[in-house]
């Protein structure tokens, strides 16, 4: 089967777009595994398909990480489904609404940049030491949408994200489905700076939009900083996360903004 592909990423997330508006492309979590491969495949951190709306909204996103397994939802992976969508429908349209697993997402195209609505986050854990091999912890958690670990350090390039993120992936605390893991450092009390170890890519990624709304509503936790909050990933970038707070740990209007950029587009034989 010969797919046409279009190669997109946000702050250095990057993904395989498919549009799959008429429901023809059926691939096994090996076949999506296969194309995100960096070495034997097109290489991606996760897979993007549009599909036809089920329950209300324009269309439907369904997204896979790398490892080919379904997930609920992925913030840059949002911005980049939006940006390809409206390629899709003529680059005339300002705003998109779409389904997701995490519920109604919605796209809206400021310049060349894509600001989304994040679903409301939920299971917020106050910050609680986690043993990870000798070293201890402390991490707080919540779901943005997928679940996210959050450990504040002094310096970030510091971390052995790979060791301590797949620690906490799999740790009991987070059984059984386990999480993502995020290291945040504080540049000052608008701006944090986050590396991400991803669930499913089972490495350090260049971004995760869902880490960055995670990781900035755990510093106003924190810090009591207020919204927008400005978040610098691995891969160089700087979004911006908003939101407000409407009782202790409970958020409405969480929204995330940043770039979403194509690469190239192709075909693949699968």
């Amino acid at each position: 089967m010969t797919l046409h592909f279009t190669k997109m990423n946000g702050a250095g997330n990057d993904f395989v777009m498919l549009d799959n508006r008429d429901g023809r492309i059926v691939l096994s979590r090996e076949q999506i595994a296969r194309l995100c491969d960096r070495h034997r495949g097109i290489g991606a951190d996760g897979l993007l398909a549009v599909e036809p709306a089920q329950a209300g909204g324009d269309f439907r996103m369904r997204y896979y990480n790398a490892d080919g397994g379904e997930a609920e939802m992925c913030g840059n992976g949002a911005r980049c489904f939006g940006a390809y969508v409206r390629r899709l429908l003529g680059g005339e349209v300002e705003r998109i609404q779409f389904e997701t697993q995490a519920g109604m997402i919605a796209a809206e195209f400021i310049g060349d940049r894509v600001r989304i609505n994040m679903s409301e986050p939920v299971d917020f854990r106050e910050a609680r030491t986690l043993h990870v091999g000798a070293d201890e912890l402390s991490v707080t958690s919540m779901n943005t949408g997928v679940p996210h670990a959050v450990v504040f350090v002094e310096d970030a390039d510091a971390v052995d994200v790979r060791a301590w993120g797949s620690g906490l992936r799999y740790h009991e605390d987070f059984a059984p489905k386990g999480t993502n893991a995020n290291f945040a450092e504080v540049l000052n009390c608008q701006s944090i700076r986050i590396r991400t170890y991803e669930r499913g890519v089972e490495d350090e990624t260049l971004a995760c939009g869902t880490g960055m709304v995670a990781s900035a509503l755990i510093h106003h936790e924190r810090t009591g900083a207020p919204s927008p909050i400005s978040v610098k990933v691995q891969g160089g970038d700087v979004c911006e996360v908003g939101f407000e707070e409407i009782e202790p740990h409970h958020y409405r209007a969480v929204t995330l903004l940043g770039p979403a950029d194509f690469a190239f587009e192709g075909t693949v034989e699968i």
